[in-house]
Parts: C-alpha cells; structure tokens; sequence
C-alpha cells in the first residue's frame, strides 16, 4: 500500500503499469503546446514555466508523460489559478503544502505548481539540467527506472518514491559540482 495521505491524493491511490519508452523528440513540441496552452489560461499569472522530468531529457527514457513545472506567487492559494486551468481542461489530483499538481483527463501531461524560488522548483531544475549534462547519471537513472518498471506496484506514486535514493544521490552530485562553481544550469 502507498505510504502517502490520500487526501493529497484526490481520487486516491491509481494502479497502473509504468511503461518506460526511448526518447521522443516530440516531447518538447508537445511541451510547447502545453506551455501555451498554460500561458493562454494564467496569463501574467505564470511566473515562470519550465519542461521538466525525464522526457525533457534528450537521450532519456522516460514514461510518456510531460511534466511541466508552473511557478506561481503562491500555490496555496488554489483560487488563483486552478479554476482556470480546470477550465483549459486539466484535472486537480494532487494537494500538498506548496505543490499541486493537476494533468490532462488522459493522463499524459502533469502540471506541477509551486513558488517561484522555491525548493521544490530548483530541485527540480538542478536535477533536470544535471541529467542533461551527465551522462553517467542519465544512463543510471534511466536503468533504475527501467529496472523499476518491470515490477508491480500498488500505487503508480509507489513506483515514484522507489526512485528516491537514487535521485537523492544524484542531486548530491549536481549539488557538489554546483558548490566547486561548475555551470551546468
């Protein structure tokens, strides 16, 4: 069973095979679309908008999924840019302090919200502009992920949270090389 609080989880917890699929190149055309698409709801709203996860990685496997980092002023405060983007036609699923994410009905685009500035935002970064720079880690990643794929999991989240150690130890890389003044962001 998933360790995470259902009511972060609206609608609970989903059992679904992860498939892990090479690199598409349309990933980022289909990331541009969905940015505008954010962009055209939110307006000024939108701090900052970043392609994010693995299929913003060129040469990374990934599950076919966008993910999508939206910067706002505040994301606690649902009322200032959920009801638009319901109304572009994404769906609200996950609710934690300082995070939301919502995703397309088919469940292939996840926008995730949060500070501008904020720590979910630069890990997120850090770790994507890494991946793309090291190709040591991108090979490791994608490994465990595939590796991860094959086995059932109760909960799709499940399968996220068994890929924390190594994120963790790959941040602690990015966060070494950011700390000796090496420019990879």
């Amino acid at each position: 069973m998933s360790g995470r609080d259902e009511s972060v989880l609206i609608g609970g917890p989903e059992r679904r095979g992860i498939l892990i699929v090479d690199h598409d190149p349309s990933w980022s055309t289909r990331y541009e679309s969905e940015c505008s698409r954010i962009v055209d709801a939110l307006g000024d709203r939108v701090l900052r908008i970043d392609h994010i996860g693995s299929t913003s990685v060129p040469g990374l496997a990934a599950k076919p999924i966008i993910d999508i980092d939206l910067s706002v002023a505040d994301p606690d405060d649902e009322t200032a840019y959920v009801p638009n983007l319901e109304h572009a036609g994404y769906v609200l699923r996950v609710r934690e302090p300082g995070h939301r994410m919502l995703r397309s009905p088919a469940r292939d685009v996840h926008v995730h919200v949060c500070a501008l500035g904020s720590e979910w935002e630069m890990r997120h970064l850090l770790f994507r502009d890494w991946l793309r720079r090291n190709d040591d880690d991108r090979h490791l990643y994608e490994s465990v992920k595939r590796d991860l794929s094959g086995r059932a999991w109760e909960d799709t989240n499940d399968y996220a949270d068994a890929k924390t150690d190594v994120i963790v130890e790959i941040l602690a890389r990015a966060n070494s090389a950011l700390g000796q003044g090496n420019d990879f962001g």
